[in-house]
């Protein structure tokens, strides 16, 4: 586990006319801040990856298909320095994954269909100056094999 991330598992209510399923509240112990809401998408075998903010939290939940989220602890004088975590993320097993500021994240589309994942951060997007630091998700430093 690296320091600072959090897993709330999710519940999921169906009923004869679908399901329900609540991600993310004001009251929840993760529940930061709001910053905005939006949804992404990845096909299948494609990753998404690397890249970290220095200001907002990210909060995935994938509501359709199945990811592979890789994060990378590169913060210097964190417990968890230079760990990695490899989580799943689908429907099937639902969860919110809550990524601190400074953690590298990125995710593969691993179901046989695109993947759709609901993220809110607590930052909105800055359209003229990105909180976003990026990597090459092959060629880097970071301990983690997105082939698997």
């Amino acid at each position: 586990m690296i320091e600072g991330v959090k897993i709330k598992k999710l519940k999921i209510i169906p009923d004869e006319r679908g399901r329900l399923m609540e991600i993310l509240r004001s009251d929840d112990e993760l529940f930061e801040k709001f910053g905005q809401v939006y949804m992404t998408t990845v096909k299948p075998g494609v990753v998404k990856a690397w890249h970290y903010h220095k200001l907002q939290r990210d909060n995935f939940c994938c509501v359709k298909g199945k990811i592979r989220l890789g994060l990378y602890d590169a913060r210097e004088g964190s417990p968890t320095f230079k760990k990695t975590m490899d989580i799943a993320l689908s429907l099937e097993d639902p969860k919110l994954v809550s990524i601190p500021n400074n953690v590298y994240h990125g995710f593969k589309g691993v179901a046989d269909e695109e993947s759709v994942v609901i993220n809110t951060p607590t930052e909105i997007y800055n359209h003229k100056s990105p909180d976003e630091h990026r990597l090459d998700p092959y060629k880097n430093d970071i301990p983690f094999d997105w082939r698997k």
